[in-house]
């Protein structure tokens, strides 16, 4: 790749087009978009000291849930130079990447592409914590206030800019639920969440006996790496899940339409009360776990049944934890509950890993500052539009923009990579008033619901109508 051109200067008081709060893929992503268009003056902010993409669950071999298409660039623009094949390229990896015949990358090489991205975009500023955002009427922008924070994560420095427009992508964070709460942060007996498991993985690995408490993908590949680092007949490992069965990842063809945009028009156009309903029903559409992995586990299993007895190991789904506590300082005491029996027990446990998921981080904090100013739903979230704005006091000129904070609006694909490009796309033709990124008039061969979406173009070809039914007739 040839050397980036360095930007112009900035003058220290002049207000910037765009802020971005936050730098994980998503904002990188458009970072990475965002490069190419002169007219856009933007500046990226992360309180982190480098990039990092969940580096407790970089396990050796675990791949991605979607192909490597869905890198930071390439659904909006194939020819971007931020494109993960031109990683390769410049890595001089593309050869044995075309015969490896992998369609998905590995997680630790998706973390090495985006640190490669990161260290090479101008404009994003590591160790930089945003501390509040503000509307100041009298110059018509919004006041971003800023520490800089040394290698240790002191302060250093405070800061303010001045921007037009602003990009929120903070992400998620490990969700706890609330009956382990207590433990996690008390010493002795290992409770950690996934996000943290490699950090802690040899100290799990020597322990007596280890639950792993969660049905999603980051469960079941903990729980493959701990079965296959166990000697055989002595795991010790329980996995429990709350869901009614270990599920496979909705992954057909037309199911994985869902994460279309095509689908996400369709879901934002519907009712508040319907589309939270859709969510709650859609987990296995992208909480369930790969069918590759879910083989790899069996496989594993079965293996160690080849001379005769079986792994001790426990599998139970349906299965709720509804306290615990410590016993001593060495052990933890689980109280479970069966959902379908409707039983109850007890597991004595030396180490716990919560695969329980990740939840949006609350904005209310980081927007305290504009709370007078945003519009919500009756269930007190921001109201968010089709082009991923927050809805505002018109009184507020500039806009907001939010990234992977809008499951409630836009449904299952805000947090799928294979939708980041798109978005990233989305919210730069809106915010330049042009067209830099075409975005494609059809994504899916699923027609979603009876009334066509306004917001896609009519195709060359227009499809026969259906004819609303009548009094069931």
């Amino acid at each position: 790749m040839s050397p980036t051109p360095l930007p112009p200067p900035h003058e220290p008081d002049a207000p910037r087009d765009l802020v971005g709060i936050g730098i994980g893929p998503f904002n990188l992503s458009l970072a990475a978009l965002a490069h190419p268009l002169p007219e856009l003056d933007s500046v990226f902010y992360e309180q982190r000291p480098g990039f990092d993409w969940h580096p407790g669950l970089l396990i050796d071999g675990a791949t991605l849930q979607v192909p490597f298409l869905a890198d930071l660039v390439t659904l909006a623009d194939p020819a971007s130079p931020w494109s993960f094949l031109n990683y390769l390229k410049d890595r001089d990896r593309l050869f044995p990447f075309y015969f490896a015949e992998r369609f998905h990358m590995q997680r630790a090489e998706y973390d090495a592409y985006c640190r490669w991205v990161a260290g090479r975009l101008p404009g994003l500023h590591f160790g930089h914590q945003v501390d509040a955002v503000r509307w100041n009427a009298e110059r018509t922008l919004f006041e971003v206030d800023f520490t800089q924070l040394g290698s240790e994560g002191e302060a250093e420095a405070l800061g303010r800019t001045y921007t037009r427009n602003i990009v929120l992508g903070v992400g998620t964070a490990p969700h706890i639920p609330e009956p382990l709460k207590p433990l996690v942060d008390a010493p002795g007996v290992p409770v950690i969440h996934a996000a943290d498991y490699l950090a802690h993985r040899e100290r799990f690995l020597t322990a007596e006996h280890i639950t792993v408490i969660g049905a999603g993908q980051s469960g079941a590949e903990v729980f493959l790496d701990l079965l296959r680092n166990r000697p055989a007949g002595h795991e010790k490992i329980h996995w429990l899940a709350r869901t009614e069965a270990f599920a496979p990842m909705e992954y057909s063809k037309l199911g994985l339409e869902h994460f279309t945009p095509d689908y996400t028009r369709y879901f934002h156009a519907l009712t508040e009360p319907v589309r939270d309903r859709l969510v709650a029903a859609q987990w296995q559409l992208h909480k369930g776990i790969d069918a590759d992995t879910i083989a790899a586990i069996h496989d594993e299993l079965y293996r160690r049944t080849l001379h005769g007895g079986w792994p001790d190991a426990v599998l139970t789904p349906a299965v709720t934890v509804r306290t615990a506590g410590r016993v001593a300082t060495t052990k933890v005491e689980l109280h479970l509950e069966h959902g379908q029996q409707g039983a109850r027990t007890r597991l004595i446990t030396d180490a716990v890993v919560l695969a329980t998921g990740y939840r949006e981080r609350p904005l209310g904090q980081i927007l305290a500052g504009l709370d007078p100013y945003l519009r919500r739903d009756s269930a007190e979230r921001p109201r968010i539009d089709d082009q991923f704005r927050l809805a505002l006091d018109p009184a507020v000129t500039g806009r907001v923009y939010v990234q992977n904070a809008e499951l409630h609006t836009h449904g299952v694909g805000a947090p799928d990579l294979g939708l980041a490009a798109w978005r990233s796309a989305t919210i730069l033709n809106s915010l330049t008033g042009k067209d830099p990124y075409p975005l494609p008039r059809r994504t899916a061969f699923t027609t979603f619901g009876l009334e066509p979406q306004s917001q896609v173009p009519l195709a060359r070809h227009t499809a026969q109508t259906l004819t609303p039914l009548v009094d069931g007739r």
